[in-house]
């Protein structure tokens, strides 16, 4: 079987660390760079704890570059309140000690786009501040590039403010100058994360295999816990693991076509995805699919099964 060559950008949260064990799991890709940016927590620990949870799934020789320590536009904010002072809940686990990588992510994505000829997918799980800075310095990187398979935005509402998800509104002029360079984009936005969740007989399930992964699991997702009670959510969103999961299993999800631009400059609309999916207007630009759906039961059983493989 002809695996899919993967690359992972990543703010290395809590549910990013799910996406990183699911991905080195999936038989039909192969995951072949990961690069870090600020979002979730600093980018230092998005650097390091994605080294770590490569690390802690046996594979080392994926290389994990730095990027991008803050948005292209505004300040940073990050998630402590959801990924703790160390992006993991203030679990620990061992450091790697595979050879630190120097290159910049940006660089690094470019000189494997190019390797792949038209090939790679990309899976951002985080601001897409490193994609805009690649896309940028070269920018001939749009035609080598298969799609994007983004974590990020909400068709309806948000999770930071009434109409913004974390990620675009973490850097929105990054993912405008994304959603306009032509890049084919697949967005993973909370219409469909907020159904790509693990029940309590999941995490009960997960627990029982008693190993290193499930114990970061168990340990990382204690705010969440918290966060689901206050919320009354049915149980933890896997936001992160969507895209990845979609490379391998794109029949498990359901999307439809659409033009989506991103609001920089309204404030009570700032950080916004603005897609004509529900509207008789629509933007000449349609070159997106924002999924809305997911075969709930197929997706979480397949992280179960990543965690029963450590």
């Amino acid at each position: 079987m002809k695996k899919i060559p993967v690359w992972i950008d990543t703010d290395t949260g809590v549910d990013d660390a799910v996406a990183l064990l699911v991905a080195s799991k999936l038989e039909e890709i192969e995951l072949i760079g990961v690069s870090a940016v600020a979002g979730n927590t600093s980018q230092e620990n998005a650097f390091r704890n994605a080294r770590d949870v490569l690390a802690l799934a046996g594979k080392k020789e994926v290389k994990v570059y730095p990027g991008a320590k803050k948005p292209l536009v505004i300040d940073l904010h990050t998630a402590e309140y959801v990924h703790g002072s160390n992006g993991l809940g203030g679990a620990q686990i061992p450091l790697s000690d595979a050879p630190v990588q120097e290159k910049k992510a940006w660089d690094a994505l470019y000189e494997a786009a190019k390797e792949y000829e038209g090939q790679l997918v990309v899976c951002p799980v985080g601001p897409l501040t490193n994609i805009a800075i690649a896309i940028a310095k070269h920018p001939d990187i749009v035609h080598m590039i298969k799609e994007l398979n983004v974590m990020g935005g909400a068709i309806i509402g948000g999770n930071v403010t009434p109409c913004a998800e974390f990620n675009i509104y973490s850097d929105p002029h990054a993912a405008e100058n994304v959603m306009k360079s032509g890049i084919r984009v697949n967005l993973f936005g909370l219409d469909v994360t907020h159904k790509a969740y693990l029940d309590d007989d999941d995490i009960d399930a997960i627990a029982s295999f008693d190993n290193p992964a499930s114990k970061l699991f168990i340990d990382s997702n204690h705010l969440l816990y918290e966060s689901r009670a206050k919320l009354h959510w049915k149980g933890v969103c896997e936001h992160d693991s969507c895209p990845v999961i979609y490379t391998a299993h794109p029949d498990w999800f359901k999307g439809h076509k659409c033009g989506i631009y991103v609001e920089t400059q309204g404030k009570i609309t700032f950080g916004k995805t603005v897609s004509d999916l529900y509207t008789d207007f629509k933007f000449e630009d349609r070159h997106c699919m924002a999924f809305m759906d997911v075969d709930r039961e197929l997706f979480s059983q397949k992280i179960i099964d990543t965690y029963r493989q450590f």
